[in-house]
């Protein structure tokens, strides 16, 4: 019988579990040490969650936003004074019991087919025990199981897919009923009447929509001078103009200092001296990498100053033997890159073809309403010379289909080369605009050109036929340049 490479993974999230399926299917022995069930944060309190709130809150906002002017007829008991009345509400119970049952669900599906693809799964936390335990170069892992017990586990590779917890303030401490992070507002049973966010990057403004939809009065913070300052900048002014069309109050500018409860309300102070208040906070300032307490330092392997682990386009740490997937990486907080990233750690290491990471093909989406998808070069790249390429921008509002939907906000921008026309990157802003971004993401995949994505056909009248358009205005553009050149 052959040697068979034995392959530890700490942490089942999406890093984790598809690093297993990929070891298992090349016939590695593979261990996944988990401690709270497979799928990690991005399944059991982080994405899963997030996008089923999300998916009842666009419902509500859908029927909020569209059904007069498409002539739909509500019939309810609200007075005639009052028919400017909210006519649908939401259950949030029964919305929370629904967020956790699918993610438990999809949590269990995974382990269903990791196991099945040959992987033991073993309930604990794991750790690297400071050091090689053999000459042969092979790593020690200890694992703490549930139960008490110790096991050391010997493995020719190990890869830490521990991802990362919500960044907590030392002077706004969640208290997980008032003050709350985004892991615990599925507790809630009943609907903030007013909510107050502190931070407005992608996870601030995806809950501070949500809510605002679902029927919250809704309090915005954030310390810089937008919303969503790391996305496109014409993105952001849409989503911010939506937001506040909508009822919400954004504060920019305003740093919050600390979070107090005062009985069944709570007050944010701001560091300008300003106080404001409501019936609940959500924190989301950020998230702190889970590398502490397991021997990474004393293993060899290098982390950066914010805490993350090193690694480099193969997923490599700088201990041989040790890669590192996901947010613990601080690459990209996204559950596809950390797939990705688990993956080719995975064929690496195993001798399989493997393609570096390139994170320039990327996609990734913000799921307020509308929502924001974005691949390859943004318009931050252009504006700093980091690339040259033509863009062109076209609101929605000039899209058939759009408006046969009442869909009044968005847009389709594309990036590409003067010369070539090489599509090299886009940003879409529609209701889902995630499924839009998809062809855009297959020309900067495969390094299309504007006038091949000209030339597809599109259904008439669809939304995608504005990224059609787009990319025809800008061909013309090319053949003009070229005309004057």
């Amino acid at each position: 019988m052959g040697y068979v490479t034995r392959i530890v993974i700490i942490g089942g999230g999406p890093g984790g579990y598809e690093a297993a399926l990929v070891a298992a299917q090349l016939g590695a022995e593979v261990t996944v040490v988990d401690c709270d069930g497979l799928g990690g944060a991005s399944v059991l309190t982080d994405c899963v969650p997030s996008k089923t709130l999300i998916a009842t809150a666009e419902v509500m906002t859908t029927f909020d936003s569209s059904y007069e002017e498409l002539g739909i007829i509500v019939a309810d008991d609200t007075p005639p004074l009052e028919r400017a009345a909210r006519v649908v509400g939401v259950d949030l119970g029964k919305v929370n019991r629904r967020v956790k049952r699918l993610a438990l669900a999809q949590s269990h599906d995974i382990t269903a087919s990791v196991t099945r693809a040959g992987a033991r799964v073993m309930r604990g936390r794991g750790r690297l025990d400071g050091c090689q335990t053999a000459a042969d170069g092979s790593r020690c892992v200890v694992v703490e199981a549930a139960d008490g017990t110790t096991e050391r586990l010997t493995a020719d590779a190990v890869l830490v897919a521990t991802g990362a917890r919500p960044r907590e303030l030392e002077d706004a401490l969640p208290d997980g009923e008032r003050i709350l992070n985004w892991m615990q507002v599925y507790d809630l049973d009943e609907l903030p009447e007013e909510l107050i966010v502190v931070g407005s990057g992608v996870t601030g403004a995806e809950f501070a929509g949500a809510y605002q939809a679902l029927g919250s009065t809704v309090t915005l913070v954030s310390s810089r001078d937008r919303v969503l300052p790391g996305e496109d900048p014409d993105a952001a002014a849409v989503l911010e103009d939506v937001f506040r069309r909508r009822g919400m109050n954004v504060m920019a500018r305003s740093r919050a200092q600390s979070v107090k409860r005062i009985g069944d309300r709570v007050e944010v102070a701001l560091a300008d001296g300003r106080v404001i208040t409501g019936t609940h906070c959500l924190m989301a300032v950020g998230a702190i990498p889970n590398t502490s307490g397991m021997g990474l330092e004393e293993s060899g392997v290098k982390l950066t100053d914010s805490g993350h682990i090193w690694t480099d386009k193969v997923s490599r740490t700088s201990a041989p033997g040790v890669y590192a997937a996901g947010d613990v990486t601080g690459i990209f907080a996204l559950a596809s890159v950390a797939a990705m990233q688990g993956r080719i750690a995975m064929y690496h290491f195993l001798g399989d073809a493997v393609a570096p990471l390139n994170l320039k093909t990327v996609s990734s989406n913000v799921f307020t309403d509308p929502e924001i998808a974005t691949v390859g070069y943004t318009q931050a790249d252009v504006d700093n010379k980091r690339i040259v390429a033509n863009v062109v921008k076209l609101p929605l509002l000039r899209n058939p289909r759009a408006k046969m939907q009442g869909i009044r906000d968005g847009f389709v921008k594309l990036f590409c080369r003067p010369g070539t026309g090489i599509v090299v990157g886009g940003v879409v802003v529609a209701p889902k605009a995630s499924e839009l971004i998809h062809p855009i993401s297959i020309a900067v995949d495969n390094n299309l050109t504007v006038e091949q994505i000209a030339s597809a056909f599109t259904v008439y009248p669809s939304l995608s036929g504005s990224v059609a358009e787009v990319a025809r205005q800008l061909h013309t553009r090319k053949a003009a340049e070229a005309d004057l050149g």
